[in-house]
Order: C-alpha cells, then sequence, then structure tokens
C-alpha cells in the first residue's frame, strides 16, 4: 500500500465502519482491516493518520488498530512468515517514540503500549538506543512528555516483577539500571522540590503527583529481583522521601469523589507496596528505616476514612503490617497484648465490615463481586488484606489473637440474635472473621487445608451456618446466605460427610435464588464438593448418595440459566459438567430434554461468544452427555447427530473461530462412535477439512488432525475408493505440518494414521516422496520432538509393511541409507522414544528388522545387527533419555502469537489411546524371543556365535531372562 492520501481517506473510511452497531456494515470493514494488514507501509498508514487526521475519533481508532496490529504481528515466529517487512519495522522503531510524547494522553497510553510489546522482542538487543532516547526526554522539563517517558517505561520493565530469574535477565535489567537509575533518582528529587514549589498550584500537583506514582512504580519494577548496589547506596534519599510523601496531606489534592482513588492514595499505596517489598525481601538493609515507616503507616490506617476510594490505600497499608508481622526478627513489635489489641479493634474489625459500596457490588455488579470473593482477585480489598493480617499475626500469637476475636465473634452474634433484619452485617463480619481466623492455609483444588484447631469449625456450622440455609424463603438475606454457601465451600475438608450431605438439598434449592452471587455461589459449592476425592481417588460423594436428587439437581441447574444476568454464567455451566460426570448412567433418563437445552444454548452463544468458560465447559457437557448415553446404548449416536449437526452446520458456515476447534472434538468423538463405515453426512464434510484456510489457524490443527485421523480410522476404504482425489490433499496437510517445529508432532499422528489404515494401493505412488520430505527436514533443522516422532513413523511403517519393504525405499532414494538410518538415528537415539505405546511399536519394529529382513545377515548391514540388538535390549532396560540440546528449550512451547484462538481440549472428549501392535504383539520382549529363535532355525549357529562373541554381557543376560519367559532356545 502506497503512503498517499487515497489510502489515508479508504483507511479513515474503513476505520469509521469499525465502529459501527450494525454488524452487517462492522463486520466486512473489519475483514478488509485485516486483509490488508499483510502490506507494507499499512502500519505506517495508520501512524501518518493518528499524527495527522482532523477527527479526533479517527486518531484514537487509528492508535488502538495500531496497538493490536502490533500484538499480533511484532513477534516473529520460527517457521512462519515475518508478518512485518523489516523497513516498515525499522520507520516503526525510528518514528514511535517522538510520536507518542507528542500526542494526546488517551493516544500516548496507546503507543505506549505498543513500544513496550515491541520492546518486550527487540529491546535490547535490536532496539539499542530506545533507553538513551527516552532518558534525553527526562531534560525536556515539560511534564506531558517526562509522563510519557515514565509510562512507557514502566510497561517495559515491569515484566521484571514475573520473569524468572535467569542470565539474559540480569544482563538487560544491569543495563537498564546503568542507564536509568541515576537520571530517575535526581527526577524524583527534582520533582519532589517542584512539589514544594508549586504546593498551592492544583494544577501543576496534579502532574507532578502523577510523575510521582509512576516513579514509584518503576522504583518497585526496578528492586524486584535483587537489591540494586545503585539503590542501596541511594537509599536514604529514596526512603526519607517515601516517609515524607506517606506522612504528606495537601488539601488541593483531595478529591470529592467517594469512589476513584486520588493521586495522593494511588502514590501512597504504591510507597506502602515498595516498603512491603524492601522490609520482605531486602530487611537487614531496610531495618534503620523500619520503624518510621511501621508508625507512619499505622497512624495512616487509623485516621483513613471507610470510602472506597481509600481501599486501595488501606489494603496495602494492611498488607505493610502483614508482610511485617509474619517476619521473625519484628516480632517484638507486635508482642503486647494492647498492640495486638489495638491492632485487632482499629484495623482488623472496622476493616472486615459490609460496607454500602460491598452491597451495592454484590447487588449491581454482582460478576465482579463473585470474581473478587470467589477467585481470589479480591487481592486489594480491604477484607483480604484483613484477613491476611490476621493470618500473620497467628504465626506467633495464635492463642492471644483467637482469643481477643473470639470476644468479638460472640458480640456480634449476639446483636444479630437481637433484630435479625437490622443488625445483618453483624453475623457477615461474625462469619468472615471465623473464616479468616480458621484458614491457616488454602488451595482453589481444595479448600482450607489447614485449619487453626482452636475453632471449631462444625459446631460453628451447626450452629450458625446451617439455620440460615434451611430457612423457608431463598431471598431472604442473600448476603447471609451466601456466606453460608462460601463456608461450605471453604471448609469442605473439615465438616464431615454427614453434614456435606445435609447440605447437598439445600444446596440444589438455593439454585434457585434471585440473587445472582446466591446461585451462582450454589452453583460453585456443588461442583467443588462433587470433585472431592475419597479413598482409592474415588469421588468423596457416590453416585448413589445423589441418587434422590438427579431430577431436582438437573432441573434447577438448568432452571439457573434462565434467571436474570445468569444466561452464561460459566459456574452453573461448570456445576453441569461436574453433575454429569459424577452421576453417569443416571443422567440418560433425562439426556433428550438435556441435549436439547444444550443445544439451543449452543445457537444462542454462537452469535456472540464472549465467555470462554462458559463456552468450554457447555461443549465438556455435550460431550460428557454423548459419551455416558453411547456408552449404554451406542446406536443412539444418531440422535446426538441430528441434534447437533443443524447448529455445527451453521457454525462452521459463519466461521465463528472460537466454536471451531471445539466443534471438530466433538464430531471426532461422534465420529469415533460409529463401528463400521463413515456415514455420508460425514463425508460430504470431508473435502472442506483440507482446505489450507482452516490450516492458518493454529487453534485449528489439534483437533483437525484428530478429526482426520478417526476419517481415516472409520472409512480408510471409503477414502481410498470414493475419495481418492482427496488423498495429495491429505498428504498435503501433512507437509505443511511437517515444516513447522511447533505442529511437526501432529504432521507425524496424520501420517501414522495414513500408513496404518490406508489400502497399501492407495498410498504406493507417494510413499517415496514422503520420506524424501522426512529427510529434507532431518538435515535442516532436527529437533529431538522430531527424531521421536520419525523413530515411531519408520518402525510403525516398517510393522504396516514389512522389514524389507523399509530396507529397500530407504536404499532406492539413495544407496547405503538404510544402513547410515540404522547407524545415525536408530542405534543412537531410540532411547529418547517416549510413552508404552511408542515404545511398543519401536519394539516391534526393530525386531522385524532384527530378524525379517535377509540384508541385515549377509550383506554390509551385518555389522550393524549387534549394535542394534543391543539398542533394543537398551530400549526396553535403560531409563529413558530425557535430555534436551540447550538451544531446544523452548520449541515445543505452542506459543500463539497475538489473538489467535489458542486450542483448548476438551477433557471429555478425549481420545482412546490406540495401540496399532496391541493384536499382534502382547509383550515385546519375549515376541523378540520368538522371533529370535525362528531366525536362529533358518539359520542355525549364525545367531548363537554373533551373541556370544559381540553382545555385551549385561545384555546377553537380559536377553537370556527373555529367551526362558518365552520357553524357546536358540540354535
Amino acid at each position: 500500500m502506497e503512503l498517499s492520501d487515497a489510502n489515508l481517506q479508504t483507511l479513515t473510511e474503513y476505520l469509521k465502519k469499525t465502529l459501527d452497531p450494525d454488524p452487517a456494515i462492522r463486520r466486512p470493514a473489519e475483514k478488509f482491516l485485516e486483509s490488508v494488514e499483510g502490506s507494507q507501509n499499512y502500519p505506517l498508514l495508520l501512524l501518518t493518520l493518528l499524527e495527522k487526521s482532523q477527527e479526533n475519533v479517527i486518531k484514537v481508532c487509528a492508535s488502538v488498530t495500531f496497538k493490536n496490529y502490533i500484538k499480533r504481528n511484532w513477534r516473529i515466529v520460527e517457521d512462519e512468515p515475518n508478518k512485518i517487512c523489516e523497513s516498515d519495522r525499522i520507520a516503526i522503531k525510528a518514528n514511535i517514540v517522538p510520536l507518542m510524547l507528542s500526542s494526546p494522553e488517551q493516544i500516548q497510553k496507546q503507543l505506549s503500549d505498543a513500544i513496550s510489546i515491541i520492546g518486550r522482542e527487540d529491546f535490547p538487543q535490536k532496539w539499542p538506543d530506545l533507553l538513551t532516547e527516552m532518558v534525553n526526554r527526562f531534560q525536556s522539563g515539560d511534564f506531558h512528555v517526562i509522563n510519557g517517558v515514565l509510562r512507557t517505561a514502566h510497561s517495559l520493565f515491569k515484566r521484571y516483577r514475573h520473569e524468572f530469574k535467569s542470565n539474559e535477565l540480569w544482563t538487560e535489567i544491569k543495563l537498564v539500571l546503568d542507564a536509568f537509575a541515576l537520571p530517575l533518582t535526581n527526577l524524583f528529587k527534582a520533582t519532589i522540590e517542584l512539589c514544594s514549589t508549586h504546593a498551592n498550584d492544583a494544577s501543576a500537583l496534579k502532574v507532578l503527583f502523577s510523575s510521582l506514582i509512576l516513579i514509584a512504580k518503576l522504583f518497585y519494577s526496578l528492586n524486584f529481583q535483587d537489591l540494586p548496589e545503585f539503590f542501596e547506596d541511594n537509599m536514604e534519599t529514596w526512603m526519607t522521601n517515601f516517609h515524607s510523601l506517606l506522612t504528606l496531606d495537601n488539601k488541593l489534592l483531595q478529591t470529592d469523589d467517594e469512589e476513584e482513588a486520588g493521586l495522593l492514595e494511588l502514590l501512597k499505596s504504591q510507597i506502602c507496596d515498595n516498603a512491603a517489598l524492601y522490609a520482605q525481601k531486602y530487611d537487614e538493609e531496610f531495618q534503620p528505616y523500619l520503624p518510621r515507616f511501621v508508625t507512619a503507616i499505622w497512624n495512616l490506617l487509623v485516621t483513613t476514612g471507610q470510602e472506597v476510594k481509600y481501599d486501595l490505600l488501606v489494603s496495602n497499608a494492611i498488607q505493610f503490617l502483614a508482610s511485617v508481622c509474619e517476619r521473625p526478627h519484628y516480632k517484638h513489635l507486635f508482642e503486647d497484648q494492647n498492640t495486638l489489641t489495638s491492632i485487632c479493634e482499629k484495623v482488623i474489625v472496622p476493616n472486615m465490615e459490609f460496607r454500602a459500596a460491598d452491597e451495592e457490588a454484590f447487588e449491581d455488579n454482582s460478576e465482579e463481586y463473585i470474581r473478587r470473593d470467589l477467585e481470589g482477585s479480591d487481592i486489594d480489598t480491604r477484607r483480604r488484606a484483613a484477613c491476611d493480617l490476621v493470618r500473620g499475626l497467628c504465626k506467633f500469637f495464635e492463642g492471644p489473637v483467637t482469643g481477643i476475636f473470639s470476644g468479638y465473634v460472640n458480640s456480634m452474634l449476639q446483636e444479630y440474635a437481637k433484630n435479625p433484619s437490622v443488625n445483618w452485617k453483624h453475623k457477615d463480619a461474625a462469619i468472615y472473621l471465623v473464616t479468616s481466623l480458621a484458614s491457616k492455609a488454602q488451595t482453589q483444588k481444595h479448600g482450607i487445608t489447614q485449619a487453626n484447631e482452636l475453632v471449631n469449625l462444625t459446631e460453628f456450622f451447626v450452629n450458625h451456618i446451617q439455620p440460615d440455609l434451611k430457612s423457608a424463603t431463598v431471598n431472604e438475606f442473600p448476603v447471609l446466605k451466601a456466606d453460608g454457601i462460601k463456608y461450605i465451600m471453604i471448609f469442605r475438608n473439615q465438616v464431615p460427610k454427614e453434614q456435606l450431605l445435609v447440605s447437598i438439598p439445600l444446596l440444589i434449592n438455593h439454585l434457585q435464588a434471585e440473587s445472582i452471587v446466591v446461585h451462582t455461589y450454589a452453583a460453585h459449592a456443588l461442583e467443588r464438593l462433587f470433585t472431592m476425592r475419597g479413598t482409592n481417588n474415588a469421588t468423596f460423594i457416590t453416585a448413589a448418595e445423589m441418587a434422590p436428587f438427579v431430577e431436582v439437581l438437573l432441573t434447577n441447574l438448568f432452571k439457573a440459566l434462565t434467571l436474570p444476568g445468569s444466561s452464561e454464567n460459566e459456574y452453573i455451566m461448570k456445576a453441569i459438567m461436574r453433575s454429569f460426570s459424577l452421576l453417569q448412567e443416571s443422567i440418560i433418563p433425562y439426556i433428550p430434554s438435556v441435549i436439547t437445552q444444550l443445544t439451543q444454548k449452543l445457537l444462542a452463544v454462537s452469535k456472540n461468544p464472549s465467555k470462554p468458560h462458559f463456552n468450554h465447559y457447555m461443549f465438556e457437557s455435550i460431550c460428557l452427555s454423548i459419551r455416558i448415553t453411547c456408552k449404554a446404548n451406542p446406536e443412539a449416536v444418531g440422535s446426538f447427530e441430528e441434534a447437533l449437526f443443524l447448529v455445527f452446520t451453521e457454525i462452521l458456515q459463519n466461521d465463528v473461530q472460537e466454536f471451531i476447534p471445539y466443534v471438530f472434538q466433538v464430531m471426532s468423538l461422534l465420529l469415533e462412535m460409529h463401528k463400521n463405515e463413515i456415514p455420508s453426512s460425514y463425508m460430504a464434510l470431508f473435502p472442506h477439512l483440507l482446505q489450507p484456510v482452516l490450516w492458518e489457524r493454529t487453534g485449528n490443527i489439534p483437533p483437525l488432525v484428530r478429526l482426520l485421523q478417526a476419517f481415516l480410522e472409520r472409512g480408510a476404504s471409503t477414502i481410498a475408493s470414493a475419495a481418492a482425489d482427496k488423498i495429495p490433499g491429505l498428504l498435503g496437510v501433512f507437509q505443511k505440518l511437517i515444516a513447522s517445529k511447533a505442529n511437526d508432532h501432529q504432521g507425524f499422528y496424520l501420517l501414522n494414521s495414513i500408513i496404518e489404515h490406508m489400502p497399501p494401493e492407495s498410498v504406493d505412488q507417494y510413499r517415496k516422496q514422503i520420506f524424501i520430505l522426512l529427510f529434507q527436514r532431518l538435515q535442516n533443522s532436527k529437533t529431538t520432538k522430531f527424531i521421536k516422532s520419525f523413530l515411531v513413523f519408520i518402525n510403525l511403517y516398517c510393522v504396516r509393511y514389512g522389514a524389507l519393504a523399509l530396507q529397500e525405499i530407504f536404499d532406492s532414494i539413495q544407496p547405503k541409507m538404510f544402513g547410515m538410518v540404522l547407524e545415525k538415528i536408530i542405534i543412537p537415539e531410540i532411547q529418547k522414544v517416549s510413552g508404552q505405546v511408542e515404545k511398543k511399536i519401536c519394539a516391534v519394529g526393530i525386531t522385524k528388522i532384527l530378524t525379517e529382513c535377509p540384508p541385515m545377515m549377509d550383506t554390509e548391514y551385518t555389522k550393524l545387527w549387534i549394535p542394534l540388538l543391543q539398542a533394543l535390549i537398551g530400549l526396553f532396560e535403560l531409563p529413558e533419555d530425557d535430555t534436551i540440546p540447550d538451544e531446544e528449550h523452548f520449541i515445543d512451547i505452542e506459543d500463539t502469537p497475538g489473538y489467535q484462538t489458542a486450542f483448548s481440549q476438551l477433557a471429555f472428549a478425549g481420545k482412546k489411546e490406540h495401540d496399532p501392535v496391541g493384536q499382534m504383539v502382547n509383550n515385546p520382549r519375549i515376541h523378540l524371543a520368538q522371533s529370535l529363535h525362528k531366525l536362529s532355525t533358518a539359520c542355525p549357529g549364525r545367531v548363537r556365535s554373533m551373541l556370544s562373541t559381540s553382545l555385551n554381557a549385561e545384555a546377553l543376560q537380559y536377553l537370556q531372562g527373555y529367551l526362558q519367559a518365552a520357553s524357546v532356545t536358540l540354535l
């Protein structure tokens, strides 16, 4: 695309259309942009637009489109074409920093993100001058520019907080520190001075405090991995200023907004984080500063109000105390009973209260409430921080803390009992306190794994939790109901089984509650109970114990999906999946109605898929319905196809990218249920599966390969007779996959199915070409994964067509090639093969080469006979060789760039492990012994003399064991 006015105009029009609410206008525009994004100059046109367009909406739209384009395409993936040409890459890096710094804030943020994505790939090697360019801007004195630089630096360096330690990382951080630490410190001091100069100028303070927040965040990132020497030497400067900022209170920076945190709160929160980092990681160096930070943060907590805008500050301040109180050498700060009482009374209890803002979230923003409360993304909530502080204090002072709180819990419950409808929040806080006191260690999978012995959980459950759940109306006191359900969920391993069984009908009943939080918690609690494991890994709650509730459970779960706000509730759908999995054949009588409801739901959500977890569990539930029903009645597969194929066709025709990999998996499962021929409805689909466009998307590859394998397993002869013209297409797919390091194993899965199932004559003409392609790949890029797959393939070929056929095809490509493959690949590498079935295929294949290939006995290949036998005995007896060369460690990672739909494996669509030599060979060691016996009968004396003169003694001993086990001898 030329950098012309006409193209800028076209781009402007299409960008406008992508904002249109009407999908008929929006979708074609999105498709157009997708189709031109590979063109040269496309990103430069976007940057020109966001610089020169007169319309602000186009500027913003161009900046977002540009950032997403960079996100999808900047990374260079091995074996895949480079999606952005080199000249565009150079031009982008040359122009983006100045452009970002001169743009308004809204656009600056997008470009700053784009710089950090590019930096993630190119900095420092391919973008060495980025830092210098940024640091030089600190001199400008223009804080709009400085904040742009700081924001970009923050998005570039924040990954240091979660990267694994490595030499590359240290080198990069050292480079950054050398260039950045001093200018950052000078900027910090200068900004603080400016704050006192402009102490009465509100608009100047806003800009300066935005800078201080970013500087404090950068401090955190640069100090996270280790304490840099520079910051250790300058700790006085940083900590003294941080401390004075913590105690600062400027009326001009206070906001009237009760919800939104102001700049002062955000800065103090970050300083609490920085102090906690030093207290935890660098406590020795930080010791001189610690007492004054504890005092300042304590005063902050005691004087800060309950408004939502202070939540982040309060939770970070409490987290600081929590991290300090569990360190042994700060223990003395908290030992005094009065200090403990004061912390409990002034910090913990007030921050556990259920506030009006929480009640509002519970009712009006339930999705966010659930996410925070259930999934532990409540890191920044006051309650979570107060809980962590209780846990921290209990580490050294469990007795006194439990004693202080027991008094609070009892008085709160008494208050509630006086007037439940007014004082229900007291009970809520009491339940929360008991939970935080009792839980010492917790995991998502098992709930509480370690509890405080001083708290009687069952007694509290029977006296205070069950009565709420047993009340006749499911809709009164919804917050207390949710608390009760959560209590069951958290302490499911501590509460006795009989109490859990009593709770199940109560939970099923609460699936009908109007409150989204209550019915979601009920579904989640059931799902968690159903996954619990008892003895012998059997489910803790059995299908028999659930028998009386099957109908009401299924009815209420599906009804809950019709409640307002829960039509795509992932917790309910997960509970449906888990119920099917637990109940197994008990659900068969309800399947007709269940599958109708699931297909209707599938049709509805396929119009606009927005909840990936919900969609995943929905497909899992469909797979379970199929598996459970067809296990009892294989003929039922037809009625599932009837119910599902209409919706599947619509999904494939409308190219619903998120659902296509799932559809292929369900179709594989259905096709594998057919015992004989492939139904014509599937054969009609077969040619479409070979279209190159489907294979472009990484997420489609595993399920498509599996579907093609199902076609080959069930209908190879039909394909050979009715669709022989499609065989080159099938091999074309194999050729594409084999060329990619990420997907070559999928190519081998397909090739192995072709070799195993297709009639030999239908692939005769292609066989030599297949081997040539494999050798080309071996020469160009030989990886451990490829070699393992290659070994399994040649041995499967040998099992299928015979050892002589294998030797002949190798030697027809190049004379003596067979010997080279034995010597250079099979003998040295066979130990790397992993997996029971794979090892068995290799063992049977090598046994055939040793005993059914005449050239091995009477040509120059004979010298390889003993080494090959030794390698085979090694495969049986030695540990697997799982070493991988250093440069290969990251090849296997399925790294899907950008937004492509990643592949999500459906657990319940799982493929049964298939053993192609299972019928023929049961025990490969005995098979080797019998085959050697047969060979020695054909040429008496030779095998024995070769063994006695050349085979290593240990291997010979193993071999004699095999011969004894097979009750045969060698002649």
